[in-house]
């Protein structure tokens, strides 16, 4: 695999800025989408509501999207509010969202904006840069979008809409440096804040993954791969290895008033500073049971439930079986880890794949044991 790609330094036959934002922006003025998060035309944009939208936004859809952000809203309305509130409330409020580096990254941004710019965002991209959490994309957005700087923004739409517009054959991820080049040159001085959104919403409701909307795109005329002929097959991609598989043991201890027994994972890595219910580590290969049995929160007799736990990470597929236990004990020696009652297990910060071991747990133990349900 390539480290770099060489910076483009001639364009291709393709539009010039001041034809593609004269044809884009009068496009935006009459289809722009309306969004919680968007002000409306004639207004200025709040770079809090920009920055928690794009952070929301990250390898999540539009329409998930606008139920949490107007959920957020209500309970920490200014930036100042949310970097006070606790994180485990940032973290149950995200549940739903996954990826949940970001919502402890917004945190700690909200926190930053405190902190270094008394509550105010930056305006500049070298500030915004700095930011937890804050990368190219989401600086150059809030840049453009809240601040109007001449910023290039690049979202996975952008991406598709640049590919096309200059027929970029190389796959991806290799020819991001090419398109953040040709979309950086593409900017206007006018208007950038819409310029840039109207690139997503073209992206979006226009030049979509599949069965594009050509007739409908304002640039059109201009796309140099719907002129080849190929744009429907771009941006290319390579093709993926297949997904690799971990394994491990979930243990449900259950105390005889009914609690559970529920562990916060490490600040840093997968699923950091969540609650879990206890595991093993997570291999690769044949599931070693005497190994993960050995990581066991505390020595009890563990009986295994059957069936088996999947859930599927962006990089690997998880496999867990449950085994249980019940003890009278406080389990006091068991580090970071609290008893939890069945019906306040909604008001924990538990990860989509802990919600699913609870519930496989929990129905097997009640199908073994009815008469105690």
């Amino acid at each position: 695999m390539r480290d770099t790609v060489e910076t483009i330094t001639e364009l291709p036959e393709g539009p010039t800025p001041e034809v593609h934002a004269g044809r884009l922006l009068p496009w935006y003025d009459r289809h722009r989408r309306t969004l919680p998060w968007r002000a409306l035309p004639g207004e200025k944009a709040d770079p809090y509501r920009v920055w928690l939208s794009e952070i929301m936004l990250q390898q999540t859809t539009v329409v998930t999207v606008g139920a949490y952000f107007d959920a957020f809203l209500h309970r920490w309305p200014t930036v100042r509010d949310l970097a006070a509130a606790p994180l485990d409330k940032i973290l149950h409020a995200w549940q739903g969202l996954g990826y949940y580096a970001r919502a402890r990254n917004l945190h700690a941004c909200a926190q930053a904006v405190v902190e270094r710019h008394g509550g105010q965002f930056p305006d500049d991209i070298e500030a915004l840069s700095a930011l937890p959490g804050v990368g190219a994309y989401t600086a150059g957005a809030i840049a453009a979008i809240a601040f109007d700087r001449q910023a290039s923004a690049v979202d996975g739409n952008v991406e598709r809409v640049i590919a096309r517009l200059y027929a970029l054959e190389t796959p991806l991820p290799d020819v991001k440096p090419a398109i953040r080049d040709y979309a950086g040159r593409l900017v206007p001085a006018e208007r950038p804040g819409d310029y840039a959104q109207a690139m997503m919403d073209l992206g979006a409701t226009v030049c979509t993954p599949r069965a594009p909307r050509c007739v409908l795109c304002p640039v059109v005329d201009l796309c140099v791969g719907r002129r080849l002929g190929v744009a429907e097959t771009l941006p290319r991609r390579r093709v993926k290895p297949a997904r690799p598989v971990r394994q491990g043991i979930a243990f449900l201890l259950m105390r005889k008033d009914g609690a559970v027994l529920l562990r916060r994972r490490p600040p840093r890595g997968l699923l950091g500073g969540m609650i879990e219910v206890p595991s093993s580590p997570w291999r690769e290969g044949t599931l070693d049971r005497d190994d993960c049995l050995s990581a066991a929160p505390v020595p009890a007799s563990w009986r295994s439930l059957p069936g088996i736990v999947r859930h599927v990470f962006t990089h690997f597929e998880l496999r867990l079986e449950v085994v249980a236990a019940s003890t009278a004990g406080m389990a006091d020696e068991v580090a970071d880890a609290q008893w939890c009652a069945i019906d306040r297990l909604d008001e924990m910060a538990l990860p989509t794949v802990m919600k699913k071991v609870l519930t496989h747990g929990l129905k097997a133990m009640a199908d073994a044991n009815p008469a105690a349900t």
